[in-house]
Protein backbone atom coordinates (compact mmCIF):
# COMPACT_ATOMS: atom_id res chain seq x y z
CA UNK A 1 0.00 0.00 0.00
CA UNK A 2 1.34 3.54 -0.92
CA UNK A 3 1.53 6.07 1.72
CA UNK A 4 2.81 9.44 1.93
CA UNK A 5 4.44 11.25 4.49
CA UNK A 6 6.35 14.48 5.10
CA UNK A 7 8.45 15.86 7.93
CA UNK A 8 8.98 19.66 8.41
CA UNK A 9 11.32 19.43 10.94
CA UNK A 10 14.66 17.64 11.51
CA UNK A 11 14.97 14.48 13.54
CA UNK A 12 17.12 16.39 15.67
CA UNK A 13 15.15 19.18 16.34
CA UNK A 14 12.05 16.71 17.35
CA UNK A 15 14.13 14.96 20.08
CA UNK A 16 14.67 11.83 18.45
CA UNK A 17 17.61 9.53 20.40
CA UNK A 18 20.52 8.53 18.32
CA UNK A 19 22.45 5.93 19.37
CA UNK A 20 25.64 4.32 18.32
CA UNK A 21 24.12 1.06 17.03
CA UNK A 22 20.95 0.52 15.01
CA UNK A 23 18.45 -0.45 17.36
CA UNK A 24 14.69 -2.40 16.56
CA UNK A 25 11.19 -0.34 16.31
CA UNK A 26 10.28 -2.03 19.34
CA UNK A 27 13.32 -0.82 21.31
CA UNK A 28 13.67 2.53 20.74
CA UNK A 29 9.50 2.85 20.87
CA UNK A 30 9.81 3.80 24.76
CA UNK A 31 11.81 6.59 23.97
CA UNK A 32 9.93 9.95 24.77
CA UNK A 33 10.03 12.38 22.15
CA UNK A 34 11.05 16.06 23.21
CA UNK A 35 8.69 17.50 24.98
CA UNK A 36 7.75 20.60 22.84
CA UNK A 37 5.05 22.10 25.48
CA UNK A 38 5.84 25.76 26.97
CA UNK A 39 2.64 25.72 28.78
CA UNK A 40 1.66 23.77 32.31
CA UNK A 41 -1.12 21.63 32.63
CA UNK A 42 -2.09 18.03 31.73
CA UNK A 43 -2.64 16.48 28.36
CA UNK A 44 -4.78 14.66 26.59
CA UNK A 45 -3.56 12.08 24.67
CA UNK A 46 -6.74 9.44 23.64
CA UNK A 47 -10.52 9.73 22.73
CA UNK A 48 -12.39 11.37 26.02
CA UNK A 49 -8.97 12.29 27.57
CA UNK A 50 -6.01 10.43 29.71
CA UNK A 51 -9.08 8.26 31.82
CA UNK A 52 -11.38 8.29 29.16
CA UNK A 53 -13.85 10.71 31.40
CA UNK A 54 -14.12 13.30 29.54
CA UNK A 55 -12.79 15.17 32.29
CA UNK A 56 -9.69 17.99 31.89
CA UNK A 57 -7.68 18.99 35.03
CA UNK A 58 -6.81 22.43 34.25
CA UNK A 59 -7.88 26.07 34.83
CA UNK A 60 -11.87 26.17 34.84
CA UNK A 61 -12.86 27.64 31.55
CA UNK A 62 -14.63 31.32 31.82
CA UNK A 63 -16.70 33.62 32.67
CA UNK A 64 -15.99 34.44 28.82
CA UNK A 65 -16.50 37.82 28.30
CA UNK A 66 -19.62 39.48 25.70
CA UNK A 67 -16.75 39.26 23.04
CA UNK A 68 -16.20 35.52 23.75
CA UNK A 69 -13.31 33.58 24.35
CA UNK A 70 -9.78 34.45 23.12
CA UNK A 71 -9.09 32.42 20.20
CA UNK A 72 -5.50 31.37 19.59
CA UNK A 73 -5.97 29.70 16.16
CA UNK A 74 -7.92 27.76 13.87
CA UNK A 75 -6.72 24.64 11.84
CA UNK A 76 -9.28 23.59 8.23
CA UNK A 77 -10.12 20.03 9.02
CA UNK A 78 -11.10 17.48 5.85
CA UNK A 79 -13.66 14.95 6.61
CA UNK A 80 -14.35 12.96 9.58
CA UNK A 81 -15.77 13.08 12.99
CA UNK A 82 -13.08 12.69 15.27
CA UNK A 83 -10.92 15.25 17.65
CA UNK A 84 -7.16 15.99 18.08
CA UNK A 85 -4.99 13.71 20.77
CA UNK A 86 -2.38 16.31 22.53
CA UNK A 87 0.56 15.06 24.01
CA UNK A 88 3.84 16.76 25.00
CA UNK A 89 3.18 19.73 22.78
CA UNK A 90 1.86 18.08 20.04
CA UNK A 91 -1.40 17.67 18.74
CA UNK A 92 -2.54 15.02 16.35
CA UNK A 93 -5.33 15.65 13.79
CA UNK A 94 -7.22 12.61 11.62
CA UNK A 95 -9.08 13.56 9.11
CA UNK A 96 -9.51 12.88 4.94
CA UNK A 97 -8.75 14.82 1.90
CA UNK A 98 -9.95 13.39 -1.31
CA UNK A 99 -9.37 9.73 -1.26
CA UNK A 100 -6.66 9.62 1.16
CA UNK A 101 -7.14 9.38 4.73
CA UNK A 102 -4.61 12.18 6.78
CA UNK A 103 -2.82 12.22 10.41
CA UNK A 104 -1.12 15.58 10.70
CA UNK A 105 1.37 16.34 13.62
CA UNK A 106 1.26 20.50 14.19
CA UNK A 107 2.67 21.96 17.91
CA UNK A 108 -0.34 22.43 19.86
CA UNK A 109 0.26 25.95 20.86
CA UNK A 110 1.09 27.70 17.67
CA UNK A 111 -0.22 25.03 14.87
CA UNK A 112 2.86 24.72 13.52
CA UNK A 113 3.32 21.90 11.14
CA UNK A 114 5.29 19.61 12.07
CA UNK A 115 4.33 16.41 9.78
CA UNK A 116 2.29 14.62 8.28
CA UNK A 117 1.01 11.07 6.88
CA UNK A 118 -1.55 9.67 4.77
CA UNK A 119 -2.37 6.43 3.04
CA UNK A 120 -5.49 5.95 0.71
CA UNK A 121 -8.76 4.84 1.15
CA UNK A 122 -11.89 3.39 -1.12
CA UNK A 123 -14.18 3.81 1.94
CA UNK A 124 -17.59 5.23 1.15
CA UNK A 125 -20.56 5.60 3.57
CA UNK A 126 -23.63 3.23 3.29
CA UNK A 127 -25.96 6.15 4.78
CA UNK A 128 -24.68 9.01 2.94
CA UNK A 129 -22.63 10.63 6.05
CA UNK A 130 -18.63 11.59 4.99
CA UNK A 131 -15.81 9.49 4.62
CA UNK A 132 -13.55 10.19 7.19
CA UNK A 133 -12.02 8.93 10.24
CA UNK A 134 -14.37 8.57 13.23
CA UNK A 135 -12.02 7.43 15.66
CA UNK A 136 -9.12 9.93 17.71
CA UNK A 137 -5.47 9.11 17.39
CA UNK A 138 -4.08 7.24 20.46
CA UNK A 139 -1.03 8.79 21.44
CA UNK A 140 0.96 6.08 24.06
CA UNK A 141 4.13 7.85 24.87
CA UNK A 142 6.67 7.75 21.48
CA UNK A 143 3.90 6.34 19.63
CA UNK A 144 0.43 7.01 17.83
CA UNK A 145 -2.42 4.65 16.85
CA UNK A 146 -4.96 5.21 14.57
CA UNK A 147 -7.16 3.36 13.02
CA UNK A 148 -9.95 4.73 9.83
CA UNK A 149 -12.84 4.04 8.83
CA UNK A 150 -11.97 1.09 6.37
CA UNK A 151 -10.24 -0.25 9.48
CA UNK A 152 -6.75 0.77 8.31
CA UNK A 153 -4.84 0.38 11.76
CA UNK A 154 -1.55 2.04 12.03
CA UNK A 155 0.98 2.52 14.39
CA UNK A 156 3.52 5.49 14.18
CA UNK A 157 6.23 7.24 15.54
CA UNK A 158 4.75 10.69 17.34
CA UNK A 159 8.22 12.26 16.60
CA UNK A 160 8.60 11.59 12.29
CA UNK A 161 5.22 10.21 11.47
CA UNK A 162 7.22 7.21 10.39
CA UNK A 163 5.07 3.89 10.57
CA UNK A 164 6.10 1.88 12.85
CA UNK A 165 3.70 -1.21 11.29
CA UNK A 166 0.57 -1.30 10.57
CA UNK A 167 -2.11 -4.35 10.50
CA UNK A 168 -5.99 -4.31 7.88
CA UNK A 169 -8.40 -5.73 10.55
CA UNK A 170 -11.00 -5.77 7.86
CA UNK A 171 -9.40 -8.07 5.44
CA UNK A 172 -7.22 -10.12 8.00
CA UNK A 173 -10.33 -10.75 9.85
CA UNK A 174 -13.11 -10.67 7.78
CA UNK A 175 -15.13 -7.44 8.80
CA UNK A 176 -18.24 -6.65 7.40
CA UNK A 177 -18.83 -3.00 6.62
CA UNK A 178 -20.47 -1.80 9.76
CA UNK A 179 -23.73 0.92 9.26
CA UNK A 180 -21.04 3.92 9.38
CA UNK A 181 -17.87 2.27 8.98
CA UNK A 182 -15.17 1.76 12.00
CA UNK A 183 -15.66 3.81 14.99
CA UNK A 184 -14.10 2.61 17.41
CA UNK A 185 -11.01 3.92 18.89
CA UNK A 186 -8.50 1.50 20.53
CA UNK A 187 -7.14 1.45 23.57
CA UNK A 188 -3.61 0.54 25.57
CA UNK A 189 -3.65 -1.74 28.61
CA UNK A 190 0.19 -2.16 29.45
CA UNK A 191 1.65 -4.02 26.56
CA UNK A 192 -1.45 -4.20 24.50
CA UNK A 193 -3.54 -2.59 22.11
CA UNK A 194 -6.95 -3.52 22.33
CA UNK A 195 -9.40 -3.20 19.13
CA UNK A 196 -12.64 -3.60 18.78
CA UNK A 197 -13.07 -5.59 15.32
CA UNK A 198 -15.70 -7.66 14.98
CA UNK A 199 -14.64 -10.09 12.53
CA UNK A 200 -17.02 -12.56 10.66
CA UNK A 201 -16.62 -16.02 8.80
CA UNK A 202 -15.23 -15.79 5.09
CA UNK A 203 -18.10 -16.07 2.85
CA UNK A 204 -20.39 -14.31 5.22
CA UNK A 205 -22.84 -12.69 3.44
CA UNK A 206 -22.54 -9.08 3.05
CA UNK A 207 -25.79 -7.94 2.39
CA UNK A 208 -27.62 -9.83 4.79
CA UNK A 209 -26.40 -7.70 8.28
CA UNK A 210 -28.86 -9.41 10.47
CA UNK A 211 -27.21 -12.74 10.38
CA UNK A 212 -24.20 -12.27 10.39
CA UNK A 213 -22.15 -14.33 12.38
CA UNK A 214 -18.77 -13.49 14.79
CA UNK A 215 -15.73 -15.34 14.75
CA UNK A 216 -14.72 -14.53 18.53
CA UNK A 217 -12.74 -11.21 17.81
CA UNK A 218 -15.14 -8.60 19.66
CA UNK A 219 -11.66 -7.46 20.59
CA UNK A 220 -8.64 -8.25 19.40
CA UNK A 221 -4.99 -7.58 21.51
CA UNK A 222 -1.74 -6.68 20.02
CA UNK A 223 1.54 -6.20 20.66
CA UNK A 224 1.30 -2.45 20.88
CA UNK A 225 5.37 -2.33 19.85
CA UNK A 226 5.45 -4.86 17.14
CA UNK A 227 1.68 -5.55 15.54
CA UNK A 228 1.78 -9.09 16.39
CA UNK A 229 -1.64 -10.63 17.26
CA UNK A 230 -1.64 -11.75 21.10
CA UNK A 231 -5.48 -13.01 21.67
CA UNK A 232 -8.85 -12.07 20.37
CA UNK A 233 -11.79 -12.70 22.41
CA UNK A 234 -15.44 -12.43 22.86
CA UNK A 235 -18.63 -13.74 20.15
CA UNK A 236 -19.78 -10.45 18.79
CA UNK A 237 -19.71 -8.14 16.26
CA UNK A 238 -17.87 -4.06 16.07
CA UNK A 239 -20.18 -1.28 17.64
CA UNK A 240 -19.16 2.31 17.74
CA UNK A 241 -18.44 2.28 21.77
CA UNK A 242 -15.20 2.38 22.48
CA UNK A 243 -13.01 -0.17 24.92
CA UNK A 244 -12.68 1.70 28.28
CA UNK A 245 -10.11 0.41 31.08
CA UNK A 246 -11.87 -0.33 34.26
CA UNK A 247 -10.95 -2.84 37.80
CA UNK A 248 -14.04 -5.14 38.77
CA UNK A 249 -13.74 -7.36 42.20
CA UNK A 250 -10.27 -6.56 42.21
CA UNK A 251 -9.24 -7.44 38.84
CA UNK A 252 -8.21 -5.41 35.89
CA UNK A 253 -10.80 -5.30 32.72
CA UNK A 254 -11.46 -4.07 29.53
CA UNK A 255 -15.37 -3.06 29.22
CA UNK A 256 -17.01 -3.14 25.86
CA UNK A 257 -20.21 -2.56 24.73
CA UNK A 258 -19.63 -4.45 21.54
CA UNK A 259 -22.99 -4.43 18.90
CA UNK A 260 -24.49 -7.10 20.68
CA UNK A 261 -24.20 -5.91 25.03
CA UNK A 262 -21.79 -5.74 27.08
CA UNK A 263 -18.78 -7.71 27.78
CA UNK A 264 -15.86 -8.08 30.24
CA UNK A 265 -12.75 -8.88 29.17
CA UNK A 266 -9.70 -9.94 32.22
CA UNK A 267 -6.34 -8.31 31.84
CA UNK A 268 -3.56 -9.03 30.78
CA UNK A 269 -5.14 -12.72 29.58
CA UNK A 270 -8.44 -11.29 27.75
CA UNK A 271 -11.05 -13.97 29.44
CA UNK A 272 -14.11 -12.92 28.43
CA UNK A 273 -17.49 -12.63 29.76
CA UNK A 274 -21.00 -11.50 28.32
CA UNK A 275 -22.73 -8.87 31.18
CA UNK A 276 -25.27 -8.05 29.36
CA UNK A 277 -27.19 -8.21 25.84
CA UNK A 278 -28.16 -4.80 25.46
CA UNK A 279 -29.39 -3.94 21.83
CA UNK A 280 -32.28 -2.24 20.22
CA UNK A 281 -34.31 -4.91 18.18
CA UNK A 282 -34.21 -2.49 15.36
CA UNK A 283 -31.48 -3.95 12.84
CA UNK A 284 -30.09 -0.61 11.85
CA UNK A 285 -29.12 0.57 15.37
CA UNK A 286 -25.73 0.72 16.86
CA UNK A 287 -24.68 1.14 20.41
CA UNK A 288 -21.90 4.36 20.08
CA UNK A 289 -21.65 5.69 24.19
CA UNK A 290 -19.11 4.14 26.00
CA UNK A 291 -19.60 2.67 29.13
CA UNK A 292 -18.94 4.25 32.30
CA UNK A 293 -17.71 2.11 35.45
CA UNK A 294 -18.83 3.45 39.09
CA UNK A 295 -18.42 2.81 42.34
CA UNK A 296 -18.95 -0.80 43.97
CA UNK A 297 -18.36 -2.64 40.39
CA UNK A 298 -21.21 -1.19 38.87
CA UNK A 299 -21.62 0.19 34.71
CA UNK A 300 -23.85 2.69 33.35
CA UNK A 301 -24.48 1.92 29.77
CA UNK A 302 -26.99 3.48 27.15
CA UNK A 303 -28.12 3.70 23.63
CA UNK A 304 -30.78 5.55 21.78
CA UNK A 305 -32.84 3.09 19.58
CA UNK A 306 -34.42 1.26 22.18
CA UNK A 307 -33.78 -0.23 25.40
CA UNK A 308 -32.03 2.83 26.48
CA UNK A 309 -29.80 3.31 29.95
CA UNK A 310 -28.82 0.29 32.49
CA UNK A 311 -27.06 0.34 36.00
CA UNK A 312 -25.46 -3.00 35.96
CA UNK A 313 -23.64 -4.38 38.76
CA UNK A 314 -20.46 -6.95 38.04
CA UNK A 315 -20.25 -9.89 39.96
CA UNK A 316 -17.25 -12.75 39.71
CA UNK A 317 -20.03 -15.18 38.01
CA UNK A 318 -22.39 -12.93 36.89
CA UNK A 319 -24.21 -9.54 36.81
CA UNK A 320 -27.36 -8.08 38.23
CA UNK A 321 -29.35 -5.11 36.99
CA UNK A 322 -30.08 -2.69 39.60
CA UNK A 323 -32.17 -0.24 37.28
CA UNK A 324 -33.03 -0.43 33.37
CA UNK A 325 -34.91 1.23 30.64
CA UNK A 326 -35.63 -1.61 28.97
CA UNK A 327 -39.33 -1.92 30.07
CA UNK A 328 -40.12 1.88 30.09
CA UNK A 329 -42.22 2.52 26.90
CA UNK A 330 -41.79 6.47 27.95
CA UNK A 331 -40.02 8.65 30.52
CA UNK A 332 -36.31 6.76 30.02
CA UNK A 333 -33.74 7.92 31.92
CA UNK A 334 -31.36 8.38 29.24
CA UNK A 335 -30.89 7.63 25.45
CA UNK A 336 -27.76 8.67 24.45
CA UNK A 337 -26.63 8.26 21.08
CA UNK A 338 -22.74 8.66 20.73
CA UNK A 339 -22.46 10.70 23.77
CA UNK A 340 -20.56 9.42 26.55
CA UNK A 341 -22.26 10.61 30.19
CA UNK A 342 -19.72 12.54 31.95
CA UNK A 343 -19.99 11.62 35.74
CA UNK A 344 -19.45 14.27 38.84
CA UNK A 345 -20.24 12.57 42.46
CA UNK A 346 -23.68 11.38 42.10
CA UNK A 347 -25.20 12.50 39.04
CA UNK A 348 -23.73 12.09 35.30
CA UNK A 349 -24.60 14.55 32.25
CA UNK A 350 -25.35 13.50 28.68
CA UNK A 351 -27.41 14.55 25.54
CA UNK A 352 -30.19 12.02 25.68
CA UNK A 353 -32.04 11.67 22.33
CA UNK A 354 -31.81 10.07 19.07
CA UNK A 355 -32.21 12.69 16.82
CA UNK A 356 -31.29 16.46 17.01
CA UNK A 357 -34.67 17.73 17.48
CA UNK A 358 -35.55 15.48 20.05
CA UNK A 359 -31.96 15.29 22.26
CA UNK A 360 -32.04 17.30 25.53
CA UNK A 361 -29.18 17.81 28.19
CA UNK A 362 -29.61 15.88 31.39
CA UNK A 363 -28.28 15.33 34.67
CA UNK A 364 -29.54 11.95 35.75
CA UNK A 365 -28.38 10.20 39.46
CA UNK A 366 -26.73 7.39 38.10
CA UNK A 367 -27.83 5.07 41.14
CA UNK A 368 -31.64 5.17 40.20
CA UNK A 369 -32.06 6.99 36.68
CA UNK A 370 -33.82 9.77 38.19
CA UNK A 371 -33.78 12.51 35.96
CA UNK A 372 -33.15 15.79 38.16
CA UNK A 373 -32.84 18.22 34.71
CA UNK A 374 -33.19 18.34 31.14
CA UNK A 375 -32.45 20.99 28.82
CA UNK A 376 -33.66 20.80 24.94
CA UNK A 377 -32.65 22.73 22.08
CA UNK A 378 -28.86 22.33 22.15
CA UNK A 379 -29.29 19.59 19.58
CA UNK A 380 -27.24 15.72 20.51
CA UNK A 381 -24.50 17.96 22.34
CA UNK A 382 -21.09 16.92 23.80
CA UNK A 383 -19.41 17.51 26.97
CA UNK A 384 -16.42 18.34 28.61
CA UNK A 385 -16.07 18.45 32.33
CA UNK A 386 -13.46 21.29 34.17
CA UNK A 387 -13.89 21.33 37.70
CA UNK A 388 -17.62 21.82 38.13
CA UNK A 389 -17.95 23.53 35.01
CA UNK A 390 -18.93 22.06 31.82
CA UNK A 391 -17.99 22.71 28.46
CA UNK A 392 -21.17 22.09 26.14
CA UNK A 393 -21.04 22.43 22.89
CA UNK A 394 -24.18 22.69 20.69
CA UNK A 395 -25.31 20.20 17.52
CA UNK A 396 -25.00 23.35 15.81
CA UNK A 397 -21.96 25.12 16.93
CA UNK A 398 -22.97 27.32 20.14
CA UNK A 399 -20.19 27.27 22.82
CA UNK A 400 -22.03 26.73 26.22
CA UNK A 401 -20.44 27.06 30.04
CA UNK A 402 -22.87 25.59 32.46
CA UNK A 403 -22.84 25.07 35.84
CA UNK A 404 -22.33 21.38 36.53
CA UNK A 405 -25.23 21.55 39.68
CA UNK A 406 -28.10 19.33 40.45
CA UNK A 407 -30.91 21.10 40.73
CA UNK A 408 -30.92 23.18 37.72
CA UNK A 409 -29.21 23.90 34.14
CA UNK A 410 -27.38 27.25 35.00
CA UNK A 411 -25.63 29.20 31.90
CA UNK A 412 -22.22 30.75 32.96
CA UNK A 413 -21.52 32.02 29.01
CA UNK A 414 -22.41 31.29 26.21
CA UNK A 415 -21.08 31.92 22.40
CA UNK A 416 -20.89 31.39 19.05
CA UNK A 417 -17.38 31.82 17.66
CA UNK A 418 -16.84 33.67 14.43
CA UNK A 419 -14.17 35.07 11.93
CA UNK A 420 -13.53 38.34 11.21
CA UNK A 421 -16.17 38.41 9.22
CA UNK A 422 -18.64 37.45 11.33
CA UNK A 423 -18.58 34.22 9.73
CA UNK A 424 -19.48 30.86 12.00
CA UNK A 425 -15.94 29.17 12.77
CA UNK A 426 -18.06 25.84 13.91
CA UNK A 427 -20.96 24.58 11.54
CA UNK A 428 -23.13 21.88 11.41
CA UNK A 429 -22.24 18.80 12.52
CA UNK A 430 -20.41 19.49 15.53
CA UNK A 431 -20.30 15.76 16.97
CA UNK A 432 -17.12 16.01 18.70
CA UNK A 433 -16.31 16.51 22.62
CA UNK A 434 -14.51 19.18 23.25
CA UNK A 435 -11.10 18.53 24.93
CA UNK A 436 -8.55 20.79 27.31
CA UNK A 437 -5.18 20.40 27.26
CA UNK A 438 -2.99 22.89 29.10
CA UNK A 439 -5.33 25.15 29.23
CA UNK A 440 -6.28 25.32 26.23
CA UNK A 441 -10.09 24.21 24.64
CA UNK A 442 -10.13 22.24 21.20
CA UNK A 443 -13.42 22.47 19.32
CA UNK A 444 -14.44 21.06 16.36
CA UNK A 445 -16.99 21.82 13.48
CA UNK A 446 -17.62 20.81 9.94
CA UNK A 447 -14.29 21.81 8.46
CA UNK A 448 -12.44 23.36 10.91
CA UNK A 449 -11.21 22.83 14.36
CA UNK A 450 -10.83 26.14 16.92
CA UNK A 451 -8.16 26.17 19.67
CA UNK A 452 -8.82 28.93 22.49
CA UNK A 453 -8.05 30.46 25.74
CA UNK A 454 -10.34 28.13 28.57
CA UNK A 455 -9.51 30.99 30.81
CA UNK A 456 -11.32 34.54 30.01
Amino acid sequence: MNVHRRQFLSAASLGIAITAKSVLADEVADVLPTDLATRQGADWPTLLGAKGDSVAVGPVPGPWPETGPKIIYTLDMGEGYAMPSVSRGRLLAFDRVGDKIRLRCIHAETSKALWDFSYPTAYEDKYGYDGGPRTSPVIDGSRVYIIGPEGMLHALDVATGKVLWKRDTTAEFGVVQNFFGVGSTPIVSGDLLLVQVGGSPSGSDTTDIANLKSTGTALVAFNKRTGTLVWKAGDDLASYSSPVLATLAQQPVCLLLARGGLWTFDLPSGKQKLLLPWRSSTLESVNAANPVPLDADQILISETYGPGAALVRATPTASEIVWSDRDKRQGKSLQTHWCTPVRMGDVVFASSGRHEGNAELRCVRWQDGKVLWSEPGLGRASILRVGETLVVQAERGEVLLVSARQDRFAVISAHRLVDALGRPLLRYPCWAAPIMARGLLYLRGAGKMVCLEAKS
